[in-house]
């Protein structure tokens, strides 16, 4: 839970929120593209930020957070993947080992703009800290507990909204493929021997792991293992991502063994 340190912190309003979203909707109706794909994913990424928003005020609640840090938690959220829409401009990809990270790209852009000077240091440098490590493989322990409190909020805020895109995608009857959507990688058969050795044993995929789709949608299932909260292993239970994922693999004694693993940790964490 947040320190009374950001108890004490300068209040942020719903007009502070409301104010934000506005600017946030207005940037990024400048990356407009004549090409359906290239719109479908700057749209894809708007709609992915207002959902986790929605996420986050969701779990927040649930953990008893009060209007304040709520509100901080609304603007964390929102701005989380601001460095989406000009990592995708520049270079027509949202992988971040194609490109650059999309999370310090999103802070150097809010601070080019200076949207957050309506708050005092520790609010803005809070806001940052969380941006910065929500895509990183794991959390620096060095970090203040409020910092990754509200690192590992948003990251299981972002991580849901993450399985809901996915899994319809995978599930998709008819419609276009989108290469950007998994990291123009190959759909050839097979996993990557590396991932399920890490995935048995409860570990995160490294990303310079996956090879192909397969692999790409065990690194996603195999998130559940950095979720954090209650609220959140409740969430994920009762929405079925992960069986969906299942559905969306071949049968291989292998990837049945890897889910059978996904499911027993999720009823253990679910149920603490």
């Amino acid at each position: 839970m947040p320190s009374d340190d950001v108890k004490k912190m300068q209040k942020i309003t719903e007009n502070n929120v409301s104010d934000l979203k506005k600017w946030f909707i207005g940037y990024v109706k400048e990356f407009r593209y004549e090409d359906y794909e290239s719109q479908q994913n700057i749209d894809l990424k708007l709609e992915h930020s207002q959902r986790v928003v929605e996420e986050i005020t969701a779990i927040g609640k649930q953990m008893g957070l009060n209007d304040n840090e709520l509100n901080l938690s609304k603007i964390i959220a929102l701005f989380h993947d601001i460095g989406r829409f000009e990592q995708y401009d520049r270079y027509r990809t949202f992988s971040d080992h194609r490109s650059e990270d999309h999370a310090e790209l999103g802070i150097k852009i809010l601070k080019r703009h200076n949207i957050l000077e309506i708050f005092d240091a520790d609010i803005q440098n809070l806001i940052f800290c969380s941006i910065r490590y929500h895509n990183r493989r794991s959390l620096p322990p060095e970090e203040t507990d409020d910092c990754l409190f509200y690192s590992r909020l948003l990251r299981d805020s972002d991580k849901l909204d993450i399985w809901k895109v996915v899994t319809e995608y995978y599930h998709r009857k008819g419609a276009r493929t989108n290469a950007t959507l998994v990291l123009e990688l190959p759909d050839t058969p097979g996993i990557s021997r590396e991932i399920h050795n890490a995935l048995i044993i409860k570990k995160i995929v490294d990303i310079k792991d996956v090879k192909n789709i397969n692999d790409l949608k065990l690194l996603q299932a195999g998130l559940i293992y950095d979720l954090n909260f209650k609220p959140s292993f409740q969430v994920i239970k009762n929405r079925h991502y992960i069986e969906s994922l299942r559905e969306s693999l071949p049968e291989t004694i292998e990837i049945t063994e890897i889910f059978s693993i996904l499911k027993s940790y999720i009823d253990v964490r679910s149920a603490e």
